[in-house]
């Protein structure tokens, strides 16, 4: 029998960031599948939810980010470039977004390779890792070999097959599995929401007798 943590994941998220090493040890100690299944940020995929007027939301989460980092013992600093192209006064998306869809695409590409943990790691470490330019010269293609990886090549998969079909329905199973937020793992349709409960659904897989490795 297979066993299958479906990990829901954004490039825009601090907690998704944060979760990249757990996920890797994750597969290390269990005999699981791990698919990395890319969503778009709440900031375009439904705004309403979390960027709202009231600044409170967002200054919490850069404060417990930074704080989450330091206690994993991760760097993370603020994206420059931020992944997606908002104006955090008045959390105005804007229009044209240059990154973020191209790295959801990537994301899903890099599943497609059989390399999507690996992808989200070495990329999410590159853009939260508190060193600006991530977007400069050749720094993503490094990161992408770093996985395994031609960033060339899958370039040219996702401008010749359209992901968005691939996004929806990630973007699907996650609200069918009663998440809205990322991270969020599934395992027997049930939903871990957060970085911190990597520990709780290690404890289900042991309870579900999924055998270690």
């Amino acid at each position: 029998m297979t066993h299958i943590v479906d990990v829901f994941w954004s490039f825009r998220s601090p907690y998704s960031y944060l979760v990249t090493p757990d996920l890797l040890r994750l597969r290390e100690d269990f005999e699981i599948v791990v698919p990395l299944r890319p969503v778009l940020p709440i900031a375009v995929r439904s705004k309403e939810t979390l960027f709202t007027g009231d600044p409170r939301r967002a200054r919490y989460i850069a404060i417990d980010a930074a704080r989450r980092g330091a206690f994993l013992g991760m760097r993370i600093g603020m994206p420059s470039p931020d992944p997606i192209v908002q104006d955090m006064t008045t959390y105005e998306v804007a229009e044209v977004q240059p990154y973020i869809y191209r790295l959801t695409g990537l994301g899903v590409e890099a599943e497609r390779r059989g390399k999507g943990i690996e992808f989200a790691y070495h990329v999410a470490h590159l853009i939260w890792g508190s060193e600006p330019g991530w977007n400069e010269g050749d720094r993503l293609a490094e990161a992408t070999a770093r996985a395994g990886l031609d960033l060339a090549e899958m370039d040219a998969a996702i401008a010749a097959e359209d992901t968005t079909p691939a996004i929806e329905a990630n973007q699907a199973a996650l609200a069918a599995a009663g998440g809205w937020g990322v991270p969020t793992m599934v395992f027997n349709a049930e939903p871990f929401f957060g970085q911190d409960r990597i520990d709780t659904l290690r404890w289900r897989l042991e309870k579900s007798g999924v055998p270690k490795r």
